[in-house]
């Protein structure tokens, strides 16, 4: 799965070979509602959101601020969505309480490891159930929490997924409610995570043994580890180590960054050595194992009110990247889609890299990014506009909006399936690849309707594409957005639910009716109906210029207090 390369990686910008189109498509490794409900969890909730839902916190300073248009909720659409998640947790807390996972066809759960869970879906969906205004759900998850959910388990758990869902979970729910339960539980569980990162170079591992606090290679490739799972961790370490005052949650995790920074970069491979702290040469690509590490540049500067100048800087750099390298446009309707880079070995031992026009549904994360971006660190004036006016950004800033609106687009034009719901990935034809004939510019790898279908084929349920409608309706308050949304929100209703519960994962999104797959993604709870939700909420719910959004858990905006130890 992972293979061992201790050379450094080279950048396509650095190679004297072109970049070459392949057709070797290769298969990737496997509002409001109901403020009232909002306010009432608890009369701290109620002092510390409320000016959060106003945009007027006077806990922080916006260097660059998006001031949103008042944009009403939708309460049909919020309702619908409301018991949607009703639907799913409420199979989930029948069936499989406590559990990692939930089956929702088998009607079970099932854990990461055989000495117990960890709370995954529990923990990954408290703040979803405290910004839908859901009291009793949440408070009876409240009592798990506090009752049942144990960090002292043996076996190999993510770090990186580990961090991302419970302790981001717990830190958000924290930040919504300053429930204290939830900030030491976090506490609690990053102490167990922190041994992740004694390596030679600072880079952590990929695993962790909880009970034994150790962390764990992995056991194929141990001295690797992918670019995004050490790199997106960062945001979470950053507002612990703010909320407690210890600095090693901080310096741990901007160790990582430090290192990239210093190799020579504006697009990074997917794949690093942990010992010794470089790139191996692997794909470039802004999909599975590269992703988040392009998303968490621009959050990162954001996070501490864009003090962090060095991850501005990072974050321009790889744009460029992006713009020089992947950006690429279909044959007959030029849509926008962003490849990906295959390293070649040449004749004469030098790294070329050949362009493949494969884009995971992962990657539609970008449009709202590019598009948030654009509005934040592409901007010439201190506020913003809704919609932003072309005058108000800079010349990166308005070439990142019109990428991100275009892509944006194309994401929506992979959801033009039998059941309205987009493949985990697609192809695009290409003069070298033109795929079967059909009106659509882009393909499912190994797969036609009706069958047969390949992995590709599924929709699993995954959040990136709402997310970014979310992002562009608050920054544009354009109602395609919303419809959008709602499209997406009434396909995955139709085809994905389990009527005695839960939703499950489409097999292939191309064939009617659809074979669903026995698993409900955590993230489907705590990410892909909450931004669905949010989208249809008023604008003043989580306004932008206030928090961040890491893997759709609202952490605020502050400027640090403790020193920063690297500054590029």
């Amino acid at each position: 799965m992972r293979r061992r390369n201790s050379q450094p990686r080279q950048n396509p910008k650095m190679t004297e070979e072109p970049v070459r189109e392949s057709s070797d498509n290769r298969k990737r490794y496997t509002g409001v509602a109901y403020i009232v409900g909002l306010i009432t969890v608890s009369l701290t909730f109620y002092v510390y959101f409320l000016p959060l839902l106003s945009g007027n916190s006077s806990r922080t300073h916006i260097a660059h601020d998006v001031h949103e248009t008042s944009h009403p909720a939708d309460i049909k659409k919020q309702k619908a969505i409301v018991e949607a998640f009703q639907h799913s947790w409420g199979a989930y807390e029948r069936d499989a309480m406590g559990s990692d996972e939930y089956h929702p066809i088998s009607h079970g759960g099932s854990n990461i490891s055989s000495s117990g869970g960890i709370g995954y879906t529990v923990a990954d969906t408290l703040d979803t159930m405290i910004i839908l205004g859901l009291t009793s759900e949440h408070q009876r998850a409240r009592e798990w929490v506090k009752n049942n959910l144990v960090f002292d388990r043996e076996g190999t758990f993510s770090t990186f997924e580990t961090t991302i869902r419970v302790l981001g979970g717990l830190l958000s729910a924290y930040h919504l409610t300053t429930d204290k339960l939830y900030l030491k539980r976090a506490i609690d569980l990053a102490d167990r995570l922190l041994p992740a990162f004694n390596t030679a170079s600072g880079l952590p591992l990929p695993s962790v043994d909880l009970a034994r606090r150790v962390g764990v290679p992995d056991q194929y490739s141990p001295q690797v580890i992918s670019t995004a799972e050490a790199a997106t961790l960062q945001l979470e370490f950053r507002y612990l180590a703010e909320l407690t005052g210890n600095p090693n949650y901080w310096y741990k995790a901007e160790r990582v960054m430090s290192i990239i920074d210093k190799l020579p970069h504006n697009l990074v491979p997917i794949y690093m050595n942990i010992e010794t702290g470089t790139f191996i040469p692997s794909e470039i690509r802004l999909g599975s194992r590269g992703d988040s590490y392009y998303e968490y540049l621009l959050k990162q500067f954001l996070q501490t009110n864009q003090t962090e100048e060095v991850y501005n800087k990072m974050y321009e750099e790889s744009m460029q990247g992006i713009h020089d390298y992947l950006v690429q446009k279909t044959l007959t309707k030029h849509m926008t889609y962003m490849a990906e880079l295959i390293p070649q070995n040449g004749a004469n031992g030098q790294l070329s890299w050949e362009r493949q026009a494969k884009q995971d549904h992962l990657v539609c994360f970008l449009a709202g990014s590019l598009m948030l971006g654009a509005t934040t660190s592409g901007s010439v004036v201190k506020a913003i506009s809704v919609p932003p006016r072309m005058e108000e950004l800079s010349e990166r800033g308005q070439r990142d909006w019109k990428t991100g609106v275009d892509l944006l687009e194309t994401c929506m034009y992979t959801h033009e399936t039998s059941t309205g719901l987009s493949p985990e990935i697609v192809q695009f034809k290409t003069l070298e690849s033109p795929g079967p004939e059909s009106d659509r510019d882009w393909y499912i790898k190994g797969s036609q309707k009706g069958g047969p279908s390949s992995y590709d084929a599924r929709y699993m349920l995954r959040p990136e594409t709402v997310e970014s409608l979310f992002i562009a309706w608050r920054l544009t308050g354009n109602i395609r957005y919303r419809n959008y949304a709602w499209s997406i929100f009434s396909a995955i209703d139709k085809h994905c639910r389990v009527q005695s519960g839960g939703y499950a994962t489409v097999l292939d999104v191309d064939t009617v009716p659809v074979t669903l797959d026995d698993k409900q993604e955590t993230f489907f709870l705590s990410e892909t109906l909450k931004y669905l939700y949010l989208t249809f909420s008023d604008s003043s719910v989580l306004p932008l210029n206030v928090i961040i959004i890491s893997q759709a858990h609202p952490l605020p905006i502050f400027r640090p207090s403790i020193k920063l130890a690297y500054v590029g």
